[in-house]
């Protein structure tokens, strides 16, 4: 299966694994390409600090961070994701935990895609594609 899933050092389980990676790999087909090895890391806010430092060189929590390995159309990567931060999200925002996991997953796979959150425009078309995911998700059975 070219989408898994993994967790360090948190004791998260992802329900509905199956529906995910239909999910997922429906999304990434619906934005003309094509899903190559996908991997999903569930963890912790001080293993992605420290992921975000030894890598970005970034010394602030983040919720997602991706590894980039796509191919041409073939959309392959690392997403990690801290489900700390995606539960003071869910707070923040006053969302369900399971549909900020969602929008923090398709924020990650939508960096592989090639889009970028530098500027305002392109963090409210990454929020429009996110929520194109999340829009997806509700029509899965």
């Amino acid at each position: 299966m070219p989408v898994t899933f993994h967790t360090e050092k948190t004791k998260f389980n992802l329900k509905q694994k199956l529906k995910h990676k239909r999910w997922i790999i429906s999304w990434i087909e619906s934005q003309g390409a094509v899903c190559g090895q996908l991997a999903f890391i569930f963890t912790s806010n001080k293993e992605l600090l420290s992921i975000n430092q030894e890598y970005l060189n970034h010394n602030y929590n983040t919720d997602v961070i991706t590894f980039d390995y796509t191919d041409g159309e073939t959309i392959s990567g690392d997403v990690f994701i801290s489900v700390e931060q995606v539960d003071i999200n869910a707070k923040e925002y006053n969302s369900e935990r399971g549909e900020e996991l969602r929008r923090v997953m398709a924020h990650g796979v939508i960096h592989l895609l090639g889009y970028d959150d530098a500027s305002e425009e392109e963090r409210l078309n990454m929020r429009k594609m996110e929520n194109e995911a999340l829009h997806l998700w509700l029509k899965l059975v």
